[in-house]
């Protein structure tokens, strides 16, 4: 059982892996949430902000972790193209645009203020 429990976080670390190794879009998602992340030490953000800036980043890992293993399935089911394919696609990315806009939003709920004291 424990055996089987490591092997499901190995595949899972190795999907992630694959992403970031793979997706450019995931590299600038993880830019921007070292960006939040030291931004959050420097600014000393309550628990409450960490959960929110946390939160949205996770959000917008699985949004383009799952945007990416449905673009692999449909490629892989459907090799040529396809409009529905195509459609499928665009929706799964327009899944992970929003996920970004609301990580934006808590970005400047959290860090807009303190980021206009700071140049003011």
């Amino acid at each position: 059982m424990i055996a089987r429990l490591f092997r499901s976080f190995r595949y899972a670390f190795s999907g992630l892996f694959l992403v970031v190794r793979t997706q450019q879009n995931m590299r600038l998602h993880l830019v921007a949430a070292g960006m939040a992340v030291i931004l959050g030490a420097l600014f000393k953000l309550t628990n409450g902000e960490w959960a929110a800036v946390l939160l949205a980043i996770g959000l917008v890992m699985a949004a383009e972790c799952f945007n990416t293993a449905l673009e692999k399935l449909a490629d892989a089911l459907h090799p040529e193209q396809h409009p529905l394919v195509g459609q499928a696609k665009d929706m799964a990315a327009g899944a992970v645009l929003c996920a970004a806009f609301a990580a934006g939003a808590v970005g400047l709920v959290v860090f807009g203020g303190r980021i206009l004291r700071y140049l003011a």
